[in-house]
């Protein structure tokens, strides 16, 4: 068994799939740990599968897992979930808006007992090197509390893409997961809430990207409509047992 395994969702990502990483390798290779980079090519229209698929024969710790059409981060980071070898798994978003170094806060909270660590920009101590816009800021908020009025997960925020689980943690929350779109951070957080599984929220530095993935008002809806299927499936119970 690998240490570590880092899963990048990716979707139309070649503007900046290649430095990105290139940064976790430099950075990683730096560690005494023994590492495996995971990208999911989540049926992308550029040329994202083809820069990373090229950077493997230099880059002996890449993987790619191509999926032909567009499933959502959900399905894409599940996917890279279920195939990881690492005892540690971190999930990142393919743009590096929370840099790769604060792997090591993560790091430390499952080492003092955790089996689920966040990366939070609301938790206290959090530092954001570049500000959303206010409306985005606000939307964020607005949707922060009307997921813990829907489903309470007892963290502050649950959908910063940076995260680490111990590999038990993570193999039977992603087997469990139902949600496939940009929901799934929230049904994996209630699914541990509710599996006994221990969450440390972690402060860490953060800076927005000008070119996220996320829409509000495109994607809005069918995010509520995730969050509402969730709080379902909670209800029934016995689809997590």
């Amino acid at each position: 068994m690998i240490d570590l395994s880092v899963i990048i969702p990716a979707y139309n990502e070649a503007g900046r799939i290649k430095d990105s990483l290139n940064r976790i390798r430099e950075y990683l290779r730096t560690k005494p740990i023994s590492f495996e980079i995971i990208v999911v090519d989540d049926g992308s229209k550029d040329e994202t599968g083809k820069l990373v698929q090229e950077m493997i024969a230099e880059f002996s710790e890449l993987k790619l897992i191509h999926l032909p059409i567009n499933q959502g981060k959900g399905f894409a980071v599940r996917t890279g979930m279920m195939e990881a070898k690492g005892r540690l798994v971190l999930m990142s978003d393919a743009d590096l808006s929370t840099p790769i170094e604060e792997l090591e806060k993560l790091v430390q909270a499952i080492e003092q007992g955790a089996d689920v660590a966040v990366g939070s920009r609301r938790a206290k101590g959090a530092v954001l090197l570049k500000h959303q816009s206010w409306f985005r800021q606000n939307i964020g908020l607005a949707f922060g509390f009307f997921t813990r009025m829907i489903v309470p997960t007892g963290v502050l925020d649950t959908q910063c893409g940076f995260k680490c689980f111990k590999r038990e943690a993570s193999k039977k929350l992603f087997s469990l997961q139902k949600s496939t779109g940009f929901a799934f951070d929230l049904e994996i957080l209630a699914l541990a809430k509710k599996l006994g599984f221990g969450i440390k929220e972690v402060p860490i530095k953060w800076k927005n990207s000008e070119s996220s993935k996320v829409k509000p008002f495109r994607h809005l809806p069918a995010v509520v409509k995730e969050v509402i299927k969730i709080r379902i499936n909670l209800w029934r119970g016995g689809k997590f047992a």
